[in-house]
């Protein structure tokens, strides 16, 4: 950089402080390289900064596309008209001249960004009138509900697709552990943080916990208490980083927990001693170490910072972005709280789990897709693919699939026994309800399984030739009978091995 470049710049962080603006507010640059003033004032308005950090980048970006579109009709925001926004509508989701156009789930994201711009405007006065056409609805429970008159009708309530257990296996091994078609490690793979990748993927598709939920796990929340039986141990996630601000109880399996451990006790280990002697964390801006978290149902975290302030929070309240802070005093120095790491020691961030998996699904692609088909033949499918939150789906197929398998086989109840059962215990759909930590069942039979209500477990499971008293039978054979009849499961026999006969 170009000496004198940054002259007079020097106390850009006091200007910052002074109009209000925080680290990670989106900041809108015109192509002539100015900044909207009354954008920067939005981004910092309540309810902006409500948003999840997700969120914000995802609206900031719907944003810029909206006011880059106006920009080339000469128009400004604070300008815009209806038809400014139909037009805008018919580009992203029709036009054939767009080679990228956008389905109606995208685009509903998109307006709800819109709409919350134009109505902040508009209470704070600074336009008569939204550009986003409205009407009003009666919403489920007879509330009255004010939705845009746009929002697209073929939008789907969520992208969701189930990867079954074995073909996670292949995607892991194959994706992460650097296997060949042939089940070896393929020569030449280093295995970068292959057991974090691997224990994390274990960790969420045998809990059902969402990206933030696993990845803002402290070292001391890994579960060690194992239920009677032990094949699963549960924990609490911590409501500040849950979607309900709830806390709540999870189930993990005792092999991912172990596969946590070995994390630790390993490569984790092993980045730790490294960082602390490169000095990264006497050097990290904001470190918080920890003196004392105490116990209790309501556990407060006490810690002191590098300026020898004292602080404490309770647990459960604590933001990703504070327990990134959080470390305690090691043997050979400080050491993060942060279960999962980078290669030189410091906190992973949650997001960036989504370029591990991005680049696992792009390896599974290259080994197992034979090469005269790759990028070719769009409705055959060698190679499985999927995402952070896929696991969660996943998690819930299953165990929707294994309670029903309990309920019939372990128990042999009978259609009135059955009944009773789920009086007492709520049935298969409501446990599974409890373990996502959804608010309603609906949303759990709607959003996450409503592709497979059709396939009548009971009956499907009902027909086995084992008697009732029988071990629970192959799980692999049950969920292939599942793919083969449901749309959007991944099974690497059912939907990935090539047809008979193809070439």
């Amino acid at each position: 950089m170009p000496n004198g470049l940054l002259a007079g710049w020097g106390d850009l962080t006091a200007r910052e402080e002074s109009v209000g603006v925080r680290a990670g507010d989106p900041v809108f640059l015109s192509p002539d390289y100015r900044v909207d003033p009354l954008l920067s004032l939005y981004v910092q308005s309540p309810g902006f900064r409500r948003y999840s950090v997700e969120t914000k980048r995802n609206y900031a970006t719907d944003i810029a596309l909206l006011l880059t579109f106006l920009w080339g009709r000469g128009r400004s925001w604070t300008n815009a008209a209806a038809r400014d926004l139909e037009d805008y509508e018919h580009w992203r989701l029709h036009a054939v001249e767009n080679p990228v156009r956008i389905g109606g789930s995208k685009w509903n994201r998109e307006l709800s960004a819109f709409s919350g711009l134009f109505a902040w405007a508009v209470k704070e006065r600074w336009i008569s009138r939204s550009p986003v056409a409205t009407r009003q609805v009666l919403g489920r429970r007879g509330e009255v509900l004010t939705v845009a008159v746009a929002k697209a009708k073929d939008s789907r309530p969520s992208n969701v697709h189930w990867l079954t257990p074995r073909t996670w296996r292949l995607w892991i091994n194959v994706g992460l552990r650097g296997h060949t078609r042939q089940g070896v490690p393929e020569r030449g793979w280093a295995g970068r943080l292959e057991d974090r990748n691997v224990a994390f993927t274990r960790l969420v598709t045998s809990s059902g916990l969402r990206r933030l939920e696993a990845g803002a796990l402290l070292t001391f929340e890994v579960p060690r208490i194992r239920l009677s039986g032990g094949r699963y141990c549960h924990g609490r996630v911590a409501a500040e980083v849950t979607r309900s601000k709830k806390s709540r109880t999870f189930y993990v399996s005792a092999g991912a927990v172990g596969d946590v451990e070995n994390y630790m006790d390993s490569s984790r280990a092993w980045a730790v001693r490294q960082a602390q002697r490169a000095g990264r964390y006497d050097r990290l801006p904001g470190r918080r170490l920890v003196a004392e978290v105490t116990r209790g149902t309501k556990p407060l975290v006490r810690w002191c910072d590098q300026d020898g302030v004292v602080g404490e929070r309770e647990l459960a309240r604590l933001t990703w972005q504070e327990r990134m802070l959080l470390f305690t005093e090691g043997p050979e120095g400080p050491e993060p709280l942060w279960l999962w790491l980078n290669e030189q020691g410091l906190p992973f961030q949650p997001h960036s789990w989504e370029g591990v998996f991005r680049t696992a699904n792009q390896r599974c692609e290259r080994i197992l897709t034979p090469p005269e088909h790759l990028g070719r033949d769009p409705h055959q499918v060698f190679a499985p693919y999927t995402t952070v939150h896929a696991g969660r789906h996943s998690f819930a197929l299953f165990m929707l699939v294994v309670l029903n398998e309990v309920m019939d086989r372990r128990y042999g109840l009978t259609p009135a026994e059955r009944r009773d059962f789920r009086l007492l215990y709520g049935d298969p759909w409501f446990m599974v309800q409890g373990l996502l930590g959804h608010a309603s069942r609906e949303t759990t039979v709607e959003t996450y399984l409503a592709p497979v209500r059709h396939l009548q477990l009971q009956s499907m499971l009902a027909d086995a030739a084992a008697p009732p008293d029988a071990p629970t039978p192959d799980l692999d054979g049950l969920f292939a009978r599942v793919a083969r009849d449901a749309e959007g499961i991944q099974d690497i026999d059912a939907c990935m091995a090539p047809a008979q006969g193809a070439e």
